[in-house]
C-alpha cells in the first residue's frame, strides 16, 4: 500500500491542521485527542522539497540553484518564505542593505582600479 502523507494545511481554506487520531500498526491501540502536527509538516509539499534540497546540498546555494534550476533571488525568496511558514521573523531590510553595501564596496574598489571587471562581477555574482 502506497504512503500516505499527512498534510499541514486545509485544502480548503489554508488554515493549519491538526490530527485527531493516532493507531498503532502494530496492536492496533489508539489515542484520540487534538493533537499538532510538526512544524515542517505545515510547509507545502513544495517547501519540503526545497528544504529536503537545501539540507541535502548543506545549505549551499548554488547548489540549490542548478537542482531545482532557480536563481539566487528564487532561492533567497523560497528560504524566506520557509522561515517564515516555520514562524520565524525575517529581516529583509537588514540583509538588503548589507546586500547593497557589498555591491557599493564592489564598484567602489572598481572604480579605483583596484578590482577588474572580471573579478568585480565575480563577487557580485558571490
Amino acid at each position: 500500500m502506497r504512503e500516505r502523507r499527512m498534510i499541514g494545511q486545509c485544502p480548503v481554506c489554508g488554515e493549519a491542521m491538526h490530527v485527531t487520531r493516532l493507531e498503532c500498526d502494530y496492536c492496533h491501540s489508539a489515542l484520540e485527542g487534538h493533537f499538532s502536527v510538526c512544524r515542517f509538516c505545515k510547509l507545502t509539499s513544495e517547501q519540503q522539497r526545497f528544504i529536503e534540497v537545501f539540507i541535502s546540498s548543506r545549505g549551499n546555494i548554488r547548489e540549490v540553484e542548478r537542482i531545482l534550476n532557480i536563481s539566487y533571488p528564487t532561492v533567497r525568496s523560497r528560504l524566506d518564505a520557509v522561515i517564515e511558514a516555520l514562524g520565524y521573523t525575517v529581516e529583509r531590510e537588514r540583509d538588503e542593505q548589507v546586500e547593497t553595501n557589498k555591491r557599493r564596496a564592489i564598484l567602489e574598489a572598481l572604480e579605483k582600479g583596484e578590482l577588474s571587471v572580471r573579478e568585480a562581477l565575480k563577487q557580485i555574482k558571490g
